[in-house]
C-alpha cells in the first residue's frame, strides 16, 4: 500500500518529521506543508536528515507555504519537488492512503 505522509510541523518545534521518517516505508512520499517546509532549508540538521531520506522517499514541499514564510526556492535542499495546491490534490489521488503527522 502506498502512503503519502503529510508533515505540517516545524522540525524545530516538534518531532513529527523525525517520527514520520522513522516509520515511513520505503517508496512512500513525504509532503511538507505549513511550518513543515522549514525542514527543507539548507544548511540545517533537518535538511541533512531529509537529504538522506531522498534515497527512499520522494519529497515534496507546498510552494504557497514556502512563499508565505518568505523562503526562497534556491534555499532548499536538492531533490525537493515543489507542488502547488493542484499538485497537492493530485498527490492525494496517486497514493492509496494519506497520513498526517501532527
Amino acid at each position: 500500500m502506498s502512503v503519502l505522509h503529510i508533515v505540517n510541523k516545524s522540525p524545530y518545534d516538534r518531532n513529527s518529521l523525525e517520527t514520520c521518517l522513522r516509520l515511513a516505508a520505503a517508496g512512500s512520499a513525504i509532503l511538507l506543508i505549513e511550518d513543515g517546509v522549514y525542514a527543507a532549508r539548507k544548511p540545517s540538521s533537518a535538511a541533512d536528515t531529509l537529504q538522506q531520506a531522498l534515497d527512499n522517499h520522494p519529497l515534496y514541499a507546498l510552494q504557497a507555504d514556502l512563499q508565505a514564510r518568505g523562503l526562497a526556492t534556491d534555499s532548499l535542499i536538492d531533490g525537493i519537488q515543489l507542488v502547488d495546491y493542484d499538485g497537492f490534490v493530485k498527490l492525494t489521488t496517486e497514493y492509496d492512503k494519506t497520513q498526517s503527522w501532527l
